[in-house]
Formats: structure tokens, sequence, C-alpha cells
């Protein structure tokens, strides 16, 4: 799957990845210590074993600094690695490859450390036939990036923004005077697909009958949750959310909710252990 980021995207987030790092002397240990001419090989290899993620985009931080290097890609984005196991060999000039090496690491890191826990999550609720989605819980500046690193770990994405799907919250509720109030605003807008948020089992009825297309069950526990399921019947799909951990997911999927929204995947998830060895090219 190619990533979520035009090609001016992508240019626009390496450099200003580097910028962090190079500031305006650049990198000033390899520039004094390392001569102009050396060559390096490099080899990235996962050292747990991981879910991947980002190795494109990590390999494009080498090919900006030295666009003469020479980069084997050893592994898919999606693919379950074993300790041990190569990501990609890199071979190029020495101070470029030294002087990209922390930002290249820092992106597949994040990106695969997103990947292999959301993979955990989903091999949790195997077989229940809910399907994990991601939220809106990401780093500011990466969400793209994070959402796709999410659908490599197996999960499905939710809406990316305020932009592209309507959820009206309990918050928009208060203010609009209701629930009915809420949908039938959003329906005059000339919204679709429009989800609402219950946190109470006396409050589907009236979602459903104000037209709600989608609900989500917020905050309730594996009980409440069949209760919900039971009510709605199958009427519209239904999505389970909050304090969502590892060891609670199964049997909030076993209830029979269409989804299961998990915001620990972005917001939670630990880089994984990735490093880069260098020999003599």
């Amino acid at each position: 799957m190619p990533l979520p980021l035009s090609d001016a995207e992508r240019d626009a987030f390496i450099r200003s990845t580097l910028a962090e790092d190079l500031g305006d002397v650049g990198d000033i240990t390899s520039a004094a210590t390392i001569p102009a001419d050396a060559r390096l090989k490099a080899v990235m290899a996962t050292r747990e074993p991981i879910v991947v993620a980002g190795l494109a985009l990590a390999a494009e931080f080498f090919r900006t600094l030295d666009p003469d290097c020479t980069i084997e890609i050893a592994a898919e984005d999606g693919a379950r690695l074993a300790a041990g196991d190569v990501l990609m060999t890199i071979t190029g000039n020495a101070r470029a490859l030294l002087t990209a090496e922390r930002s290249a690491l820092n992106t597949a890191q994040h990106l695969s450390g997103i990947a292999t826990l959301t993979r955990q999550y989903v091999d949790a609720i195997a077989g229940t036939g809910a399907t994990l989605l991601d939220t809106r819980k990401t780093l500011p500046g990466l969400r793209l990036l994070e959402k796709y690193a999410t659908r490599m770990g197996g999960a499905a994405n939710h809406r990316i923004g305020l932009f592209d799907g309507v959820l009206i919250k309990d918050t928009h509720i208060a203010v609009a005077g209701g629930i009915t109030e809420a949908v039938s605003a959003a329906k005059g807008a000339g919204l679709a697909g429009i989800q609402v948020e219950v946190d109470r089992l006396d409050q589907i009825e009236p979602a459903l009958a104000a037209g709600a297309d989608r609900l989500l069950l917020d905050n309730m526990d594996p009980a409440t949750l069949r209760q919900a399921v039971a009510l709605i019947a199958g009427r519209v799909p239904t999505e389970a959310s909050g304090g969502v951990r590892l060891d609670t997911v199964r049997a909030i999927a076993e209830t029979g909710v269409t989804y299961v929204s998990v915001g620990r995947v972005t917001q939670s998830a630990p880089a994984v252990d990735i490093g880069l060895d260098f020999l003599t090219a």
C-alpha cells in the first residue's frame, strides 16, 4: 500500500525532520571526523519481533542526503518480522548516511511501533467478527502517517479528521438541545453517514428514531454493550469506544459490536527497537 502522502508532502516532511537535526550548520561531528569521500554500508535490522511500517519513508532520508546511495529494501510494510531480520541495506557516502541515520530510525521505529501494537489488538479480537478502528488521537502533523501505520497493523481507519465524517457527541447534543435536534440539524445541513454517541441505553431509541446511521457506544462495560447490541438489533452498525485496553478488547468485541475503536494504538504505542549497523563499504 503506498504512503498516504503526495511527493510534495513527503519531501516537506523529510526536510522539516532533517532541519530539527541539522539546524543552520549541519552535522558538525560527522563533518569534523569523517573524510568527505568515505563510504559506508549500513544494515537496518529489528532487534525484536515487529510489524513493519514506514520503510519507504525511512529510506528517503538517506536518498535525500545522498542521491547516489544504493538501497535494498528487504521487507514490506505490514509484514511480521522476527528479531534479527533485516529491513534494508544502504550503501553510500558515510557523512550522509550518518547524518540521516537518526531521522530514518525515528520514523521506522515510531510507525512500526504503532503497527506492532495495532496487530496485537487485531489478533486479540480475531474470530469475533468485530473490526478494529483507530481514532484521531494522533501526534500533531503525523496523523496520515500514523493512520497508515494502523492499517499496516491490520486495523481500519475511522474518520481522518473533522472534515470527512459526522460524529455527534454529547457536547453537540447538549448545545443543540437534544439528540433529535442535533441529528435533524445535521441532516438539514445535507450531511450523511451520521454517527451519534450514546453513553446510556435510554439514548439508543431516540438516536435511531432521529435517523442516526451509526451509534458509538461510549464507555459501556461488556454487559451493557450486550444489552445495547440487543436493543439495536442490527438496525445500524455499532462501535464500542472508550478506555479499551489490550486485556479488555476481546471481551468488548465478543459483545457483538461491529467496531471497536482504540486510541491507544496511536496515542500510547512504544517505539520498537530497530537499529542501524555500519560497516566500511
